[in-house]
């Protein structure tokens, strides 16, 4: 076998699309999959008990069904409801919703992690449920979670690759056409691995850095 990484060469800028693309792919359903979460952690701590029931069967159904399958629920089944979204929309969806339920989870462990006499001072002294969420419990919460959700972004990332299956356009999409029409599949998927690689570690080191600059730095009394 004779290797052939110049062939990777002519084709670098698409595979730096595809990864540009898989980032912003990533970034976006983590934004929405994290607004997502706060809200679903917020429900559980202050909403009416059919809403914690609500939230609760989404969290378990999101954790227990796979995303490939939910990537399919959304790209092949709702066109039968008359909701068509195109493979872009239905990737950043499924991610977005897939995101939301472990980011619940891991946000109302960061809460419960919050001492319980500062959700009592809350009350004490009139503050509503919402209220202490938002005062006191919510900015604690993330930071406590923090170091979770930076490693579930970083699976949402490499997770991102299964939307290949609804032809989406991302890193794994791109790296499959350009291996079947040259047949270099080892150097293709090679380079790929080592893009994906790249970009986690990248990524975790700037999350860590948010990390240290909002909750370490920027808190210097706590």
């Amino acid at each position: 076998y004779v290797f052939q990484f110049g062939l990777v060469w002519e084709h670098w800028p698409r595979l730096l699309q595809g990864a540009w693309q898989t980032i912003q792919l990533s970034l976006a359903a983590f934004a929405i999959g994290l607004v997502l979460a706060i809200a679903c952690a917020a429900a559980q701590m202050a909403a009416p008990r059919w809403v914690r029931g609500l939230v609760t069967a989404y969290v378990e159904l999101i954790r227990n069904t796979p995303l490939l399958m939910q990537l399919f629920v959304l790209y092949f089944s709702l066109p039968g409801l008359g909701i068509r979204l195109d493979a872009n929309e239905a990737a950043l969806a499924g991610m977005a919703i897939n995101f939301g339920g472990y980011g619940t989870e891991i946000i109302r462990a960061g809460v419960e992690a919050i001492p319980r006499g500062q959700i009592e001072a809350g009350r004490a002294l009139g503050l509503s449920s919402l209220r202490i969420f938002r005062k006191i419990v919510l900015f604690q919460a993330i930071g406590i979670a923090w170091p979770a959700l930076s490693s579930q972004f970083v699976l949402l990332l490499l997770g991102s690759s299964i939307v290949s299956a609804i032809s989406a356009e991302e890193l794994t999409a791109i790296t499959n056409t350009l291996q079947s029409t040259t047949f270099r599949a080892f150097e293709f998927y090679f380079v790929a691995t080592a893009m994906y690689l790249a970009m986690a570690l990248a990524c975790r080191g700037l999350l860590d850095g948010l990390f240290w600059l909002i909750f370490v730095r920027g808190r210097p009394a706590r």
